[in-house]
């Protein structure tokens, strides 16, 4: 008998156990009836004992009257207020039970208050932990964190402008709050857009599901900060494309980052026809190959991908239909024209000038907005022919002597990509301290057709190595960042170090030579400006920039996949006495002329000089400047460049 009771108090005590477990609801509902047996057991002892009398009961009804009722209505009094029974007559039987009834009360009051509090708590922990839906639709998903969600939001805020009610939904295995702080304090104006954070992993389905992923416009997957990022990066886009929840209707759109160019085939084949792969390393390596060749041309690149100054628009435009390109050229006054979709999707870039603008077409025109892409309506252009010049008759090229100073895992992409812009002969010299570099550079580089190179071990920071160098002997220098450095701000120090020593040699030398820098920090890169470097390669803003953009507009990945490789279209700076005559004033729709006679398309000017006709939100750094105005006229001179869009370079002439 003992063991059957003691086996009976075990099996409440564990169920009791498991309904408090279950949260908020079940102790509450739990205490509700508790009170409320409570409650009927203390009235209907009452009512039994015979105390309840006439006297008691003040609301005029005879002895006979008084019933259940008056019983609950006196008790629940004493329990809902304890100062009620200070006015009761002093009849210690009534008392009793009264004082009774305030004491259960007091009790169940108490708990309810310490259940609720405990609720609450529980639920500011809940919100804490970033797990509550998002019923957010039409928005953009970010999957990870790095410090590439800084520009990623900065970015799309700036596109999210003309929205009223735009958000960010970003999944991280990062603290809710953390997450919140760190984009408050990097990102300084949110303007239309909300940004809500959330803690989970983007390779776990429950945690995916919070963000409402079938509801989104865009999907941008980062790349984390660990050993094997692709990895991850791979098991998000399955996480996404294999849902069993997934949706059917719509093709999700997913931009994703692939650190490692040997992973984009099996990515691809996660993602099939969903995903838009940013190769980040091909990218940065691309451009860094043909900015040291051209200063500058990153300002171009951060121009074209950036949402705050000029950028590529698709747009429809009927009263074109019928035209040729170069006829469609000169119809806008603040925009360039750049190429045509085709109606069967088909993206031509820089066609030949005589292509015709069929019926379905969309132009490509990078412009301010979108609303800035206006025909004209113009007749006359002002062009100035006597001006126009022809470029100069070319010597053969002549090899190129390129130094790179410190090592990554983009360097050897870099060597392998110069190799398809310079001529025979080239050469190039890396110094690094990196004990992996050689070994990369016999592996990686062993198929160069144009160039040989001569590796050196040491210090890129140590003076006396540097002094060594001869660096006034050649044509381009690349100083690159040490990205196996975790610590972003040491990694750009170090660069900022070796900068600081190049421009300091420089000036002893009196030799000026062409340096571009990597750097991995944009705040450090405006530090950076007194050294005076020719250009900058931003490689995690730019990265941000390609994703951001590619977000908003898929079809933005294959015009830039021709603009940063070699063979297509591609953008090169070039002496402006390749076109117009220098000291006459021009406007650029005479440059525009110019440009067409030679095959090529002008979509921009890089000035020497600051020019103070030029205001300052024209004119980007290293005097770029971007789709100018038209008709508003410029006096080249010595050392100003033409911004062209040309299927093949232009060789300077030597001498």
């Amino acid at each position: 008998m003992k063991h059957e009771q003691h086996k009976f108090i075990k099996w409440v005590k564990y169920n009791f156990d498991n309904l408090m477990s279950k949260g908020t609801s079940a102790p509450l509902f739990l205490l509700l009836g508790s009170s409320f047996i409570f409650l009927l057991v203390i009235s209907a002892l009452l009512l039994v004992s015979g105390i309840l009398t006439p006297d008691i009961v003040t609301n005029g009804k005879a002895s006979g009257d008084v019933d259940f009722f008056d019983a609950i209505y006196l008790t629940l009094l004493r329990m809902l207020d304890p100062g009620v029974v200070s006015d009761d007559p002093i009849i210690w039987p009534f008392l009793i039970f009264m004082l009774t009834a305030t004491l259960g009360g007091m009790f169940f009051f108490s708990v309810l208050i310490a259940i609720v509090n405990s609720g609450v708590i529980n639920k500011l922990t809940d919100l804490r932990k970033g797990k509550s839906f998002v019923l957010e639709t039409n928005h953009t998903i970010i999957l990870g964190w790095s410090f590439q969600v800084f520009p990623i939001v900065k970015e799309l805020v700036i596109a999210n402008e003309n929205l009223k009610h735009a958000s960010i939904a970003i999944l991280a295995e990062k603290d809710k709050i953390y997450m919140e702080d760190e984009i408050n304090s990097k990102v300084k104006e949110l303007k239309t857009t909300k940004v809500v954070c959330r803690t989970g992993s983007p390779i776990d389905l429950i945690d995916l599901e919070i963000l409402n992923i079938h509801e989104a416009k865009s999907i941008i997957i980062i790349a984390p900060e660990t050993k094997d990022p692709d990895s991850i990066v791979i098991k998000t886009i399955l996480a996404i494309t294999n849902n069993p929840n997934r949706r059917h209707d719509t093709k999700y759109h997913i931009v994703a980052e692939i650190r490692d160019p040997r992973n984009v085939a099996i990515a691809e084949i996660a993602g099939r026809d969903e995903v838009q792969l940013v190769i980040f390393d091909y990218l940065i390596s691309r451009i860094t190959a043909q900015t040291c060749r051209q200063p500058g041309l990153s300002v171009v690149f951060n121009e074209l991908l950036d949402f705050s100054g000029d950028e590529i628009y698709f747009q429809e435009e009927p009263e074109l239909v019928g035209k040729t390109f170069v006829e469609a050229m000169f119809s806008y006054e603040d925009s360039i024209l750049i190429g045509i979709r085709r109606k069967n999707g088909e993206i031509l870039l820089k066609p030949p000038h005589d292509t015709q603008i069929e019926k379905g077409d969309i132009i490509i025109a990078v412009s301010e907005d979108d609303d800035t892409i206006k025909l004209s309506g113009k007749k006359e252009f002002n062009i100035n022919t006597d001006a126009i010049r022809k470029n100069p008759e070319y010597v053969d090229p002549s090899p190129e002597t390129t130094l790179i100073i410190g090592w990554n895992r983009r360097a050897h992409l870099i060597i392998n990509e110069l190799d398809n812009y310079v001529h025979p002969g080239s050469r190039i010299t890396v110094i690094a301290e990196n004990t992996s570099a050689e070994n990369d550079l016999s592996l990686h580089c062993a198929d160069l057709q144009n160039q040989t190179v001569t590796f050196w071990f040491g210090d890129t920071t140590n003076r006396r190595i540097l002094d060594d160098l001869n660096i006034e002997t050649y044509n381009h220098i690349i100083v690159l960042s040490q990205t196996e450095n975790s610590d972003i701000q040491a990694s750009d120090a170090r660069t900022l170090s070796t900068l600081l020593h190049l421009r300091d040699i420089a000036d002893t030398r009196g030799h000026e030579f062409s340096i571009v820098s990597e750097m991995l920090d944009d705040r450090n890169r405006e530090l950076a400006e007194i050294t005076h470097t020719d250009d900058f390669i931003v490689s995690v803003k730019l990265d941000s920039l390609m994703l951001s953009q590619i977000s908003e507009n898929a079809e933005l990945k294959r015009i830039f996949e021709d603009l940063f490789s070699a063979g297509g279209p591609s953008i090169y700076i070039k002496p402006a006495e390749y076109y117009v005559e220098l000291g006459r004033a021009v406007n650029f729709y005479t440059i525009m002329e110019s440009a067409r006679q030679q095959g090529h398309l002008a979509i921009g000017i890089k000035l020497k000089n600051n020019d103070t006709s030029f205001k300052k939100s024209e004119m980007l750094a290293h005097g770029v400047i971007v789709n100018p105005n038209k008709s508003r006229e410029v006096f080249f001179s010595k050392g100003d460049k033409i911004i062209i869009l040309s299927e093949d370079e232009i060789t300077d002439v030597i001498g």
